[in-house]
């Protein structure tokens, strides 16, 4: 009978293992689906996934902001996370999904230059 005591039911870990996560386990589960090469995702691999999934964005978060220049108004943005992007190896990964802005005219003068660089072959 001690034994019964001292062992939560499974289903008390498993509700206050999911309050130590904030992101939606239903839509993490949804893009784990969206791969062809899973069938069923197991309970246990999908909220370790959501926490290493919110780890992973806190971690770029906080590396952002320290290296960013917002410090001073207690900012993240985007430009901020695009150079943490560029800039660190670790995160080097991130820089088709995190482009830095370019302004239209600055793209129309780039493009205009290449095509006056590939007119002169």
């Amino acid at each position: 009978m001690k034994m019964s005591q001292n062992n939560p039911d499974k289903d008390d870990q498993t509700s206050s293992s999911k309050k130590t996560i904030s992101l939606p386990m239903s839509r993490v589960r949804l893009i784990m689906k969206s791969s062809p090469d899973v069938s069923s995702i197991n309970q246990d691999a999908l909220f370790l996934t959501t926490k290493a999934t919110e780890l992973f964005v806190q971690h770029l978060a906080v590396s952002s902001f320290n290296n960013g220049s917002g410090k001073e108004t207690n900012t993240l943005s985007y430009s901020d996370l695009a150079n943490t992007a560029e800039e660190t190896e670790t995160f080097h990964f991130l820089t088709d999904i995190l482009p830095k802005k370019i302004l239209a005219r600055d793209y129309l003068k780039s493009l205009e230059q290449m095509q006056d660089e590939d007119g002169d072959f």
